[in-house]
């Protein structure tokens, strides 16, 4: 009973129905490409030092 009731509520905490991303995929594809290339660009910067 109790097994059942969680494997329940795990499975309705856990669906995708109801998540959304709050934003574009792309928009955070190219975010996370501007956060790294900044990223490079400093570690490159500082190894020219």
């Amino acid at each position: 009973m109790l097994k059942a009731l969680f494997a329940s509520t795990s499975l309705s905490l856990y669906s995708e129905e109801g998540r959304e991303l709050p934003a574009h995929p792309i928009f955070f594809g190219g975010f996370a490409f501007a956060v790294l290339m900044l990223l490079l660009y400093f570690v490159l910067r500082l190894d020219r030092d």
